[in-house]
């Protein structure tokens, strides 16, 4: 329509924001407006705290359960082995981008009703929230049950909003902490694990390793059930047969350093 180009930039109003941003614009960006949210609106006003973020952290939550139902189902596999063998940083992303991709067109752009009602004045969200959220809610419950957790709704709700807070330096801090307490932890047990492993040879290990690899791709290949004979010899695997693995993996790097201090001396 040949109308000169104009933008608005809205931001939260935040300390790390500085207020005279938009008199430090340089002069090819004069175009742009910049308009600040009024302080303490963030709930009330900022879009993406008008259920969009709330929508999302439900339908990752059902993504989550529906993974581990996935993983547990015909198994003995407890939930906290899911937790320690079967969720990481990939399965998370994964489930990530399933749980934005469910975040609706409709959703998004009623965000915008409380800070700019006019643009969206041709829809009508009479009672939008309730008809969109329950029944991932209900979802999450239903799968949560079959899985025999004793959970409702409000406690899917208190779920969510445990986490709607940012974590402060403080938190960060001490997760750092138990971090790294756990990786002390999980030293010293390696230590004990080499003490025993020093009565075996590493070609008894090597051979049993071959052993186990041929054994476990028969399973995988012979068992009626592809999905329930994976499950199981990659929970044996992460528990028992990786552990001579590493044995194997810190002599081969022991003799490397010990052949390098030869030829250096």
């Amino acid at each position: 329509m040949k109308l000169p180009l104009r933008v608005l930039l809205v931001m939260e109003n935040a300390p790390a924001h500085s207020p005279d941003l938009q008199d430090d614009l340089l002069e090819e960006f004069k175009f742009i407006k910049i308009q600040f949210l009024p302080p303490n609106t963030t709930p009330l006003l900022q879009p993406m705290d008008q259920q969009v973020i709330s929508n999302f952290k439900k339908l990752y939550t059902k993504a989550l359960f529906e993974r581990c139902f996935e993983v547990t189902e015909g198994t003995n596999l407890t939930l906290r082995e899911f937790w320690k063998y079967h969720f990481h940083i990939a399965a998370c992303l994964k489930m990530i981008e399933k749980a934005w991709e469910g975040v609706t067109k409709r959703t998004l752009t009623s965000a915008w009703k409380k800070l700019w009602p006019e643009s969206v004045v041709e829809c009508d969200f009479e009672g939008f929230e309730i008809v969109l959220v329950e029944p991932v809610v209900n979802e999450i419950v239903a799968l949560a049950k079959t899985m025999g957790l004793e959970v409702d709704n409000n406690d899917i709700d208190e779920l969510v909003e445990e986490h709607s807070q940012e974590l402060t330096t403080e938190d960060l801090m001490e997760l750092h902490c138990v971090s790294q307490q756990e990786v002390l932890e999980e030293s010293l047990s390696e230590e004990e694990k080499e003490v025993t492993a020093k009565q075996q040879s590493s070609g008894a290990i090597r051979e049993m390793l071959k052993a186990w690899e041929t054994f476990a791709s028969y399973i995988e290949k012979h068992h009626p059930n592809k999905a329930v004979a994976m499950l199981a010899t990659n929970l044996f695997n992460d528990k028992a047969v990786s552990n001579f693995h590493q044995i194997l993996k810190r002599r081969q790097k022991q003799m490397s350093v010990d052949s390098f201090l030869v030829k250096k001396n």
